[in-house]
């Protein structure tokens, strides 16, 4: 006489902390949360070369001159740094630009419209992104290398 008029609920699964020294080997983030992720790692890196920025800016413009130097820097190196890193640094400075742009604008689209907050296109934008970003970095490292 003492059993309940509806079934029992079936367990639910136990949701727990995320220990970084045994469990971070095999969690898999999504990839919004890889895009996010990203997104702050793009600013810090892009706040991080603004003096790289600012000097690119002022020997490109300043001359004549200061332009050839520029251009040299990239060519052959700047002191003991070689071209080669001169342009990867250049490189990780597109990418940083390109991610946050694509990835803000993501976050935009998601902000304006309601419809825009699933889990289905949390995930197809954050893949879109990733795949766009990528891609214009390819394209923009190609042209930095001079390989068109």
């Amino acid at each position: 006489m003492t059993e309940l008029a509806t079934p029992p609920r079936p367990t639910r699964r136990e949701f727990r902390n995320i220990n970084a020294f045994t469990d971070l080997r095999t969690y898999r983030l999504p990839a919004a949360g890889i895009v996010s992720i990203l997104h702050r790692v793009s600013g810090v890196l892009m706040f991080l070369l603004l003096p790289f920025i600012i000097w690119m800016f002022d020997t490109s413009v300043s001359s004549e001159i200061s332009f050839a130097r520029f251009k040299a820097a990239f060519n052959s190196g700047l002191g003991f740094v070689p071209g080669w890193f001169i342009k990867l640094v250049a490189l990780a400075l597109i990418w940083a630009y390109l991610h946050h742009i694509v990835a803000g604008l993501r976050h935009l689209w998601m902000d304006v419209s309601h419809a825009a907050v699933s889990k289905e296109f949390g995930k197809s934008s954050a893949v879109a992104t990733l795949v766009i970003s990528i891609a214009l970095t390819v394209i923009l490292g190609a042209k930095l290398f001079g390989l068109y």
